[in-house]
């Protein structure tokens, strides 16, 4: 768990052993690698409050030798297949199937490779809902995978909303990739509690607010044919009544981002509430939570 959410706050990677030192099996060491201008402080702390550890992690810094990290990390990412004719392909490698659905994708620092299970269940969900013409929202976008893949599928509109700057530089980046325009893919920044910032159009690469059709649709409500969010458990609580809002009555609502045996029990519990007809996927012990939105209220 701490591994995922370090990466979800800054960390370029994470891998875990067991120290050779140490005869505790209870005691497990995680290396991870930052750029040198990050708060590697602050983001242990962040990753650690997001699951709710109590006690901050002990933690020793060391510099590096400087290597082509860009390099190693593109060295790391494959094409990824989700199902017989969708597949992930990163930008620098050649798609196994030509005549396949491919998103194109250069992750950068922004969550949502295709390769985490979480996203490979979003995408699963994704392709077996999309019919054609649908309206969908990315409550997180990182990379913009899902908003792609689902207008790669058929859908008429995607909207991403993020709360890092960063990963929506990145969704534009991957759209232009992908010859998506700003007329398909609106991405919208956003505050922690999901008022929008500024909306983006544009493909440059740069966050540029505009008065658009973006800010609109994430200002209004009930708006969207499916609604999916994979991001961390805190949130997916918190925010429970926000994300749903999004929803038209009957809609789809899909959550992800969850432990299936520690944290899917209490991601059900609040979520009954909102959504009927509820049903759970699972990959390598993560989950992925769907149902339709409740057209009379729960009682």
């Amino acid at each position: 768990m701490l591994s995922d959410a370090l990466l979800c706050f800054g960390a370029s990677s994470a891998s875990m052993d067991e120290p050779d030192d140490c005869d505790s099996t209870d005691e497990i060491s995680i290396n991870s690698i930052f750029t040198e201008c990050q708060d590697v402080g602050a983001c242990i702390s962040n990753a650690a409050g997001s699951i709710g550890l109590k006690d901050m992690p002990s933690y020793v810094v060391t510099m590096g030798e400087h290597c082509d990290w860009i390099k190693k990390t593109q060295e790391s990412f494959h094409p990824v297949k989700i199902s017989e004719d969708l597949w992930i392909v990163p930008e620098w490698r050649t798609p196994p199937d030509a005549q396949a659905t491919n998103i194109i994708l250069n992750p950068g620092l922004a969550f949502g490779t295709g390769d985490h299970p979480t996203t490979k269940l979003c995408l699963v969900l994704l392709y077996s809902l999309i019919k054609g013409g649908e309206f969908f929202l990315d409550y997180g976008t990182g990379s913009g995978i899902l908003g792609i893949a689902a207008l790669k599928l058929g859908a008429a509109l995607s909207v991403g909303v993020d709360v890092d700057p960063q990963a929506i530089r990145s969704a534009l980046q991957n759209a232009a990739l992908n010859n998506v325009g700003p007329q398909e893919m609106q991405l919208c920044l956003v505050d922690s509690m999901g008022n929008p910032l500024s909306a983006v159009g544009t493909t440059d690469g740069n966050v540029k607010g505009q008065s658009s059709h973006g800010i609109r649709l994430v200002a209004e409500k009930e708006k969207f044919d499916i609604v999916m969010a994979n991001i961390l458990l805190n949130p997916l609580m918190e925010m429970a009544d926000h994300i749903v809002s999004y929803a038209k009555p009957g809609a789809v609502v899909g959550v992800s981002g969850i432990l299936s045996e520690q944290q899917l029990p209490q991601i059900e519990g609040r979520y009954m509430q909102f959504l009927e007809g509820m049903s759970v996927s699972e990959m390598d012990g993560w989950a992925c939570l769907s149902g339709r939105k409740r057209i009379t209220k729960y009682s």
